[in-house]
């Protein structure tokens, strides 16, 4: 029979390696750095010809928080920069998908 595993045990285990890690101290575990490609949103929306409005409207997110991202101040992130990926590579694609919406 499996050995029942103790949760909390490895609960504590691993925030006490993620609170040495944050002050520098080396750590057994394997930390793996992620580079996230920033998204061009504002070209993308040009390319759209869409004012900053509709494009908040379409990917379902606040006027601030779209004009954040054009800023540079935030990126995107989930289903709303996997759109914003597509709209980059076919745009006349999104654009007839938009078109027929309507």
């Amino acid at each position: 029979m499996a050995r029942k595993k103790n949760i909390a045990g490895e609960l504590i285990a691993s925030m006490q390696e993620a609170l040495a890690h944050a002050a520098g101290k080396p750590v057994k575990a394997r930390v793996t750095k992620v580079r996230i490609v920033p998204v061009d949103v504002k070209a993308i929306r040009a390319k759209l010809t869409m004012t900053q409005e509709q494009m908040a409207l379409l990917l379902g997110v606040s006027l601030s928080g779209y004009r954040k991202w054009e800023q540079g101040a935030r990126q995107p992130h989930g289903a709303a920069r996997t759109l914003l990926r597509v709209m980059e590579q076919e745009p006349a694609a999104v654009a007839r998908v938009l078109k027929r919406a309507a």
